[in-house]
């Protein structure tokens, strides 16, 4: 190593020992003053530290309130209305409980941070509203029928036949005399409305008429009378029940 070697190493070590010669020079001579700085402020710290919790404790009665009224919702704003104290301070407090209990938080549509703090009402009615809706137990169906599925009730209808067309007799039946007909002395509704050449509605509705006879003697070929009997619900001739 040649000797302008050394001396170019030798004046870079005097440029960086020269600075760190006076700064130590510095601090021993003013070392006192810098650790009354470095105290007073420990001391200014721990000042508003006490400050600030000795501010919680009031505090935490309004906050608790709140919690409860909320059911562990609260902001910033809640807090400082009801507290009557900045917003910051409600914040930095929000920001403190939040840390210490674990709350979660969340921004609302204007900006606005939003607190939440899970106590044990509040769960009690997370959870309630978490559980499915209770079933109903089934109804029995034949109990509970709907009115139109019910089979609709009996009626009772009179012996009304239905409406037929008027009977036409055979040649045979026509030249067929009175006392074959009347084989049992009577004639049934079927019977006397072919003799008659009427419907068997017509009979019906009109066997009770007190004029029945006189009407059935102008319908019979023979001009005989006839009568009902509500008895044997048969037709007699009127000649043969007077003889």
């Amino acid at each position: 190593m040649s000797e302008k070697t050394i001396e170019t190493y030798g004046k870079g070590f005097l440029v960086l020992l020269l600075p760190i010669s006076f700064l130590i020079i510095f601090l021993v001579a003013t070392w006192r003053i810098w650790l009354g700085i470095i105290l007073l402020v420990l001391t200014f710290n721990v000042w508003q530290l006490y400050k600030w919790q000795q501010w919680c404790q009031k505090v935490n009665p309004t906050f608790h309130q709140l919690i409860r009224e909320n059911q562990g919702r609260i902001t910033p704003m809640d807090l400082a209305i009801k507290g009557n104290f900045p917003g910051e301070a409600a914040k930095r407090y929000l920001d403190t409980k939040a840390a210490e209990f674990g709350a979660s938080t969340s921004n609302s549509e204007d900006g606005s941070k939003i607190y939440y703090f899970i106590t044990a009402s509040t769960l009690g009615s997370i959870l309630d509203s978490s559980e499915p809706p209770k079933e109903l137990a089934p109804q029995p169906v034949a109990q509970h029928a709907l009115p139109f599925l019910a089979p609709p009730p009996p009626q009772t209808h009179l012996e009304e036949p239905e409406p037929e067309l008027p009977p036409q007799p055979t040649p045979e039946e026509a030249k067929k005399p009175l006392e074959k007909q009347l084989v049992f002395g009577s004639l049934i509704q079927s019977e006397l409305a072919k003799r008659l050449n009427v419907y068997s509605s017509t009979v019906y509705k009109r066997r009770d008429d007190p004029d029945f006879p006189e009407w059935s003697r102008s319908k019979d070929p023979d001009g005989v009378a006839w009568k009902y009997s509500r008895k044997t619900k048969e037709f007699f001739p009127v000649e043969e029940s007077k003889s």
